[in-house]
């Protein structure tokens, strides 16, 4: 661009336009505002938890596209990784050993337009936050997410799909029977401990009759 300044010509360079684009802040609501949402503003319900957790329990009528799937991948490091969780995470958790959905923005493009009302939902919330941040980039401008996920809701406040109530859909392996166990093993010890008490000739013929180390 040639600019002139008192009487002398100039080289400039010419300002063009700035791409401006306007991005709608990520709408964290509660369980209850969320359930407003759905029923007063129109908003869908996409499920964002890997399926494991959506085939536990999800709200009826919901979409399903996981943010995470399940890492199947066979290369040496991948395998070592997988094995130890699944000897810890996946044993006492019940988390199956996932990776990044490399399709998720796509999957929900090609369900809904950038338009859509979205009420993005997962179990403790971090997972819906992470897909909205990657949804508002890709354009979607009306988002919301339950805050702290589907284990803040109340059993009966969402029409829901599974074996068990969608706050406990979070909950495998080993920890849903460690309750079971500390139970049982708080009985024997008290039954021991008053077996003892009130029986104390008994409880000593008892240990006499154990083998020794």
């Amino acid at each position: 661009m040639l600019e002139t300044r008192h009487g002398r010509t100039m080289v400039g360079k010419s300002l063009g336009r700035r791409n401006l684009q306007i991005k709608a802040d990520v709408n964290f609501v509660n369980a209850e505002e969320g359930k407003k949402l759905i029923a007063v503003e129109g908003y869908a319900i996409l499920d964002v938890r890997d399926k494991s957790q959506y085939d536990r329990a999800h709200i009826k009528s919901c979409y399903h596209v996981p943010l995470f799937i399940e890492n199947q991948d066979n290369d040496l490091g991948t395998i070592i990784k997988r094995t130890v969780h699944n000897n810890f995470s996946g044993l006492f958790f019940g988390l199956p050993f996932t990776k990044v959905n490399p399709d998720f923005v796509q999957s929900v493009k090609s369900q809904f337009s950038p338009e859509s009302k979205l009420l993005l939902v997962c179990q403790e919330g971090l997972r819906s936050a992470a897909a909205a941040s990657k949804l508002e980039q890709a354009g979607f401008a009306n988002i919301a997410c339950i805050t702290s996920g589907l284990q803040t809701v109340k059993p009966g406040m969402f029409d829901s799909v599974g074996s068990i109530e969608l706050q406990d859909a979070g909950k495998a392996g080993l920890v849903t029977i460690q309750g079971k166990i500390s139970a049982v093993l708080g009985t024997v010890l008290i039954c021991a401990f008053l077996f003892v008490t009130f029986f104390p000739e008994q409880a000593e013929k008892l240990l006499q009759m154990a083998p020794s180390g």
